[in-house]
This record gives C-alpha cells, sequence and structure tokens, in this order.
C-alpha cells in the first residue's frame, strides 16, 4: 500500500508514521490491486486526530477519529475502515447471488442486518426553484435541516446542495455526471 502520511498541527514522527503504515496497510488483504491512502494526523487542544482518505480500484474509503491519543485513534480509524470494507464486500456478493453469479453457502445474520439498512422508508418530492447559494442557506436554516437541495440560479440551474458542517460553515455540494 502507498501511504502519504502527514502531519497537521503535529510532525509526524517517524515512529508514528511506522505505525499507521503497518496498521493501515492492513486493509491491503481484501484486495487484488494495490491500494493508495492519504493520512493526515492533527492536533487540537489535546485532541488527537487522524483522517484516512484511502483508493483502491476506484473504491474511495474515508475514515476520521478523534481521541486523546494518537495511536488510539489509528486503532479506531483502521477499525472503520475495515467495516467499511466488509459493508462494500457484502453488498457486492449479495448482488452477485442475487443475480446467479455465486450460490449462498450460508446466509450471514450481520449481512442481513446490514441490507435492512438499505431499505428506503420514504419518498419525497418537491419543486425546487432557482435561488442563490445565500438563499438556499437560510431556507436550509429557516426549515431546521442540514442540508438543503435547490437549483442554483448562478449555473445555470444545475442541482446543487448546501450542507452543514461539523465546524458550523456551509458546504456546496455540486454533482457532475461522468
Amino acid at each position: 500500500m502507498k501511504l502519504n502520511v502527514r502531519g497537521k498541527n503535529i510532525e509526524a514522527t517517524d515512529a508514528l508514521k511506522q505505525y499507521a503504515e503497518k496498521k493501515i496497510s492492513k486493509i491491503d488483504k481484501y484486495f487484488d490491486v494495490d491500494a493508495e491512502a492519504q493520512v493526515t494526523m492533527s492536533v487540537v487542544r489535546d485532541v488527537h486526530k487522524v483522517e484516512v482518505t484511502a483508493t483502491i480500484n476506484g473504491l474511495i474509503l474515508r475514515a476520521e477519529e478523534a481521541t486523546d491519543d494518537m495511536y488510539a485513534s489509528i486503532d479506531q480509524v483502521v477499525d472503520k475502515l475495515e467495516r467499511q470494507i466488509s459493508k462494500y464486500k457484502t453488498r457486492i456478493n449479495r448482488k452477485a447471488r442475487k443475480s446467479g453469479l455465486i450460490t449462498p453457502a450460508g446466509q450471514n445474520a450481520s449481512a442481513e442486518e446490514w441490507e435492512d439498512d438499505l431499505v428506503i422508508v420514504k419518498t419525497k418530492r418537491f419543486v425546487i426553484k432557482p435561488m442563490q447559494e445565500e438563499e438556499a442557506i437560510l431556507q436550509m436554516n429557516l426549515l431546521g435541516h442540514d442540508f438543503y437541495v435547490f437549483a442554483n440560479a448562478e449555473n445555470d440551474d444545475e442541482i446543487n446542495v448546501v450542507y452543514r458542517r461539523k465546524d458550523g460553515k456551509y458546504g456546496l455540494i455540486e454533482p457532475v455526471l461522468k
């Protein structure tokens, strides 16, 4: 696995880099191809945060954890990544079984529970009116939501999403079709 480890408000020592490489390279065993990962370690007010973004065969995995110990944060972020990979692999295997490519040898209860999480329980339809980003943020705040879908009047009425970030600021998603 190719790792790019960097520190933010902290020097990424050789010991930290080696520990991160040892732990994060564990996810390599789940895939046949080489993976790349960006690891960012930061410290803010005695909170040690690790963010990992891994690109594996077109699949993007992202996880972050914050604890009072950098090594514990690395361990927890690896656990999160492994859970994401497990869910992804379960979904791929389930699709293959449904299409007849694989016959089920035994049902996995955790896989069934995970599939239940993917059921859409409600569908909403609403009229989208063209507006500017600032107006969309105001509408989102008036409704008390964490995100708001709108037609961006500044971008030829393309569908965009504004959302409230964890730090209290706002983000904008501009989808691009491949």
